[in-house]
């Protein structure tokens, strides 16, 4: 791999600077984590798929179903804040313990209001895309479809709904990449480090901008697998959340250079 860091203005951390292919590391050491510590990281994960479903539906029996689509979506913008858990899982891999479920399910950090102030972030940014997505919707049609059926066939075989699909995935696509890039690295910074909100993200977007190619191949290997875990009923995320959000620990590692670390990862 490369081992290319950038100089960082004062105060932040370097970063490494990775081949393309890196995201595969990733993701098969994330997986040789989950095999470690797979009761404490499978249980995690039902119980949010176990929330994701719920929700799911609620608004299914309520009337909303089209809504299963923003909040399938909007999962994307928030998961990062959720794997927090995991993320602590994989930090104490890395120093030779195994986390207890309690440790990852309420984990102490130094950096409590900044990961507060985060996920204030993601979350007002997730409300600007779910009112972009009514916009969109409005202004693509006049009738109410009430079921995911009937959304769907008004998005597959009518020409408003083309372009409705086309408009939204652009905006939602260009908003989707400022969250990740504000969130991709400074969530697992915020745990590890004795950082601030600002450094944190500041670096988040450092990391982006020295490895384009790299994380961009992530954000679509994050995007994939959520969709297929969420698209078997959330089933499939009681694995590949867990799965993901230890990778992202791994991806963290690999980019963001500690103190005390060489050039060598």
């Amino acid at each position: 791999m490369q081992t290319a860091t950038t100089t960082p203005p004062s105060g932040l951390p370097d970063v490494r600077e990775v081949s393309f292919s890196a995201p595969f590391r990733w993701l098969a050491l994330g997986w040789s984590d989950l095999l470690q510590v797979k009761v404490q990281a499978l249980t995690y994960g039902v119980v949010l798929a176990a929330i994701s479903a719920g929700l799911g539906l609620a608004l299914l029996f309520s009337g909303a179903a089209s809504w299963i689509m923003v909040l399938a979506g909007g999962f994307l913008f928030v998961a990062p804040m959720l794997a927090m858990g995991l993320y602590e899982a994989g930090r104490q891999l890395e120093s030779g313990k195994r986390a207890k479920l309690s440790e990852m399910l309420f984990v102490k950090t130094t950096s409590t209001l900044d990961l507060a102030y985060l996920g204030l972030a993601l979350l007002l940014i997730y409300f600007f895309w779910t009112r972009m997505a009514q916009v969109v919707y409005g202004l693509s049609t006049y009738q109410v479809h009430r079921t995911v059926w009937e959304f769907l066939n008004f998005m597959f075989t009518d020409p408003d709904g083309h372009s409705m699909a086309m408009t939204g995935t652009v905006i939602g696509g260009i908003i989707a990449f400022l969250a990740y890039c504000l969130v991709v690295v400074s969530a697992p910074m915020l745990l590890e480090r004795h950082a601030h909100i600002f450094s944190a993200t500041i670096t988040s977007f450092r990391v982006v901008a020295k490895n384009t190619g790299a994380m961009m191949l992530w954000a679509v290997l994050i995007t994939a697998l959520t969709i297929a875990g969420i698209v078997t009923g959330f089933l499939g995320l009681i694995v590949i959340f867990p799965w993901i959000g230890l990778a992202s620990w791994r991806a963290y590692r690999d980019l963001v250079i500690s103190p005390s670390a060489s050039d060598t990862f």
